[in-house]
């Protein structure tokens, strides 16, 4: 057997109740104040990587360790507080029995006082569903700018990209998505949740990707988000057992146990080099997302126990220990390849950039700031529905129709190229 499955019982530990969640707690009750480091943990799923664990907790300079799931119990508690043999004044997992729970402010005061925060696996819809838009979400985000270290596996992997798919009908095949990019269980989200420092901006991940294999899903995931939001989309993707940790100079190293098993972290590009980088078939029929077999550029890489190899984020293109591979789908068949490294001079989001919406967040109205001459204006809900519709070339938009949310402004411009931003409605 490769590892072992964590026990569920936690010598020494207390454990407290509340209607809507469950506090397993163990070590020193009294809060320290340390200086923790920040950075990110991504694991792929299946047990933990431990030497990924180490590197997590190591960031946090023997402060609190807080675990936040919305399913199973105290699984970590042992294994992150003396099983590691990393010193830490204290492990707490909080386990969400209802969306309620988003609202007590005991899981906000002790988001508030942890210098590492660790989401477990599960259901990432359950995460989205009692997280958005709480002050669960609003703690956790200000936990990261004040330099906790953050980190998940599986689900708690998910929704740490700046673009995710939230399972929300549900998960689904990579055979599934090819075959329909717009099938019911597709569901995206595009509206910031976890922001980790913009790090992982437009970044989507996913997790379990050799099992079942999850690259062609991947694929659809990133061509949907290009295909909505024209941003400059990206992915970060980890085999089971497998981690990308990345510290607070954007620099990931790929935790795993190669050559023993072949453990492979992904970092998934749109490749630069193409003049229209845009999937060439995308509706409710297969994908083609093509390009002469080049549509993306990955770079694989082995995760090794001391985490040796590594891939610059700050760049998306300094790598060690990987290879470059050309990544396509042909009407609903994915394809890899043997590739080479990009030549990028400008990212999609700077050149396709051409509006802004004031104010944002907003109220009654916006305005829509650009410099063509004549455009339409359609308003999508993060679903991709068009919701509000003005074809007469508007400058202000009325929102009075909306309900509070986070929406996307499409203009139209008259050679064909259109532009997006996003903005939220308050009421």
């Amino acid at each position: 057997m490769r590892k072992v499955i964590l026990s569920a019982l936690i010598l020494g530990a207390t454990m407290s109740y509340a209607q809507n969640y469950t506090s397993y707690f163990t070590g020193n009750t009294s809060d320290v104040s340390t200086i923790p480091q920040g950075g990110i943990c991504l694991m792929g799923g299946a047990t933990e990587e431990d030497e990924a664990i180490k590197w997590f907790l190591n960031r946090a300079d023997g402060g609190d360790v807080l675990v936040l799931r919305a399913s199973g119990s105290d699984g970590y508690n042992d294994y992150f507080y003396n099983q590691l043999g990393v010193t830490v004044n204290s492990v707490e997992t909080i386990v969400f029995n209802d969306a309620s729970a988003s609202n007590e402010a005991y899981i906000q005061q002790k988001i508030s006082q942890a210098e590492a925060i660790w989401f477990a696996g599960g259901d990432q819809w359950d995460y989205h569903s009692y997280w958005y838009n709480t002050p669960i979400q609003t703690e956790i985000n200000q936990a990261i700018a004040n330099g906790a270290v953050v980190g998940g596996t599986s689900a708690g992997m998910a929704i740490l990209g700046g673009f995710r798919f939230t399972a929300e009908n549900g998960t689904v095949t990579s055979a599934t998505a090819l075959s329909n990019p717009y099938d019911a269980n597709v569901t995206l989200n595009w509206a910031p949740f976890i922001v980790t420092q913009n790090a992982l901006e437009y970044t989507i991940t996913d997790t379990h990707y050799d099992n079942p294999d999850r690259k062609g899903r991947h694929m659809v995931f990133m061509a949907r988000s290009l295909d909505f939001t024209n941003m400059d989309v990206k992915g970060i993707a980890c085999d089971e057992y497998t981690a990308v940790c990345i510290d607070e100079n954007s620099l990931a190293r790929v935790f795993g146990q190669y050559p023993t098993y072949d453990d492979n972290a992904y970092f998934l590009q749109i490749n630069c080099e193409l003049s229209n980088p845009y999937p060439e078939v995308i509706s409710s029929v297969p994908l083609t997302w093509d390009h002469n077999g080049m549509a993306v550029k990955a770079y694989a890489v082995k995760g090794t126990l001391a985490g040796t190899n590594t891939f610059d984020l700050s760049d998306w293109m300094t790598g060690s220990g990987g290879e470059w591979q050309d990544w396509s789908v042909d009407n609903g068949v994915f394809m890899e390849a043997p590739g080479s490294a990009p030549d990028c001079n400008a990212s999609l989001e700077e050149t396709e950039t051409q509006i802004d919406i004031l104010p944002n967040p907003a109220q009654d109205f916006i305005e829509i700031k650009t410099d063509a001459n004549s455009y339409s204006v359609s308003i999508f809900d993060l679903r991709g529905n068009v919701v509000l519709e003005d074809k007469n070339n508007p400058l202000r938009m009325n929102l009075l129709s909306l309900s509070e949310g986070t929406y996307w402004a499409q203009t139209n411009f008259e050679d064909g190229r259109t532009a997006r931003r996003m903005f939220v409605v308050l009421r």
